[in-house]
């Protein structure tokens, strides 16, 4: 069923009012943007999110975390998005844990990010758009390990993170999806630079180079050559929960423009009396639905290891992608000229989405996809 159990309701019912307190954008996003954090997140926000076991949502009880899976840290998600809440959440909780578990990696890293301490970051794009099969960096054999050459970009919290989930490629060429090999590279390795940068939302990504990066065959996720498997686990949940940000981002700014409609008065009248903006805001509305319908079932999907959640996670990015653009798109020009000052919060919606739309791939990079398979 498109619906959340009594349990994810109740986590849900647990995250909302927390996310709203703690994560809303005054206290958050523009706190830190003014501040010029280069981190671009709080740290003891995350670690509220350990000691709320949201951290280790996806970790096994076994290894101290909740146990939990796709379909909550969607529920988690979406209220970051609601709120804008700048965080390591999908990252390094979703992302980096699903292409860790199964490794020796596993027993290193997941008890900092049960904590809320550690951060891990993504390095897979090497290009201005999303395109895993395209990676050309180096993985040179050398010795008992590799040596890494070549640069990433777009890599999300990459100045905070403890370590690098680095995708390289060892045998065959840029285009193949063979000859990929994932390698945990700690922050302090030798001849890795990086460089910090701001995004529009006011998050931070950095730019990496790698030259003559030697690490040993210890710091390999799972088998030479055959990474993308686990990559493509890891990037399955990544854009599951993208898209329920997506979906949060989208539904916030609708939250916020609906209530502008009942507040702003115009030729005597609220303008949200008006019926052209009414079929618009009803229009909105329904496309959210879908979109969170969407969402949902394919985080369902990835908890059954089901064989098409793969395709439904394309599809769920996708439309959330599209839904939360026109969100935005409606929130800032239905506010009017208040909507395009910084004074006002809804214009942070709008760069929130234009950055979450590219993380995972933009929805024309799915829909490619899914008319090739």
């Amino acid at each position: 069923m498109l619906k959340l159990n009594d349990d994810q309701q109740m986590l849900l019912d647990t995250v909302r009012p927390f996310m709203a307190d703690e994560g809303r954008i005054e206290t958050q996003l523009r706190h830190w943007r003014d501040k010029g954090c280069p981190d671009g997140f709080g740290h003891g926000l995350w670690e509220r999110f350990g000691q709320l076991g949201l951290s280790g949502i996806l970790i096994p009880e076994s290894a101290g975390g909740s146990g939990l899976g796709q379909v909550e840290a969607n529920v988690v998600l979406e209220e970051i998005g609601r709120n804008l809440t700048p965080s390591p959440f999908l990252t390094t909780a979703v992302t980096a844990v699903r292409a860790i578990e199964g490794t020796p990696h596993a027993e290193r890293w997941f008890p900092g990010i049960v904590e809320g301490k550690t951060v891990a970051a993504i390095a897979l794009d090497e290009g201005p758009r999303h395109d895993p099969a395209g990676t050309a960096m180096e993985a040179r054999r050398s010795g008992n390990g590799f040596t890494l050459n070549g640069s990433k970009q777009f890599v999300v919290h990459g100045r905070s993170a403890d370590f690098f989930i680095v995708a390289a490629r060892s045998g065959g060429s840029a285009g193949e999806r063979e000859g990929i090999t994932l390698f945990a590279v700690p922050r302090d390795a030798k001849g890795l630079e990086l460089e910090n940068v701001t995004l529009a939302d006011s998050s931070k990504a950095a730019r990496l180079d790698f030259d003559e990066v030697a690490v040993d065959a210890d710091a390999v996720i799972g088998e030479v050559d055959g990474g993308w498997n686990l990559l493509r686990r890891a990037l399955r949940a990544g854009r599951a929960g993208a898209a329920s940000e997506l979906v949060g981002i989208a539904a916030g700014a609708f939250a916020m423009t609906n209530d502008y409609l009942r507040e702003r008065k115009q030729f005597g009248r609220e303008i949200g009396s008006f019926q052209a903006l009414q079929h618009r805001a009803a229009h909105l509305y329904s496309e959210i639905e879908i979109a969170r319908a969407a969402t949902l079932k394919a985080a369902q999907l990835i908890d059954e290891e089901h064989g098409d959640a793969e395709r439904f996670t394309a599809v769920a990015k996708a439309k959330a992608g599209s839904v939360a653009r026109l969100a935005v798109q409606e929130a800032v020009q239905m506010h009017g000229g208040i909507g395009m000052t910084d004074e006002h919060d809804v214009g942070f919606y709008m760069k929130r989405q234009a950055v979450m739309d590219e993380l995972f791939g933009r929805p024309s990079f799915h829909a490619r996809h899914l008319g090739k398979d």
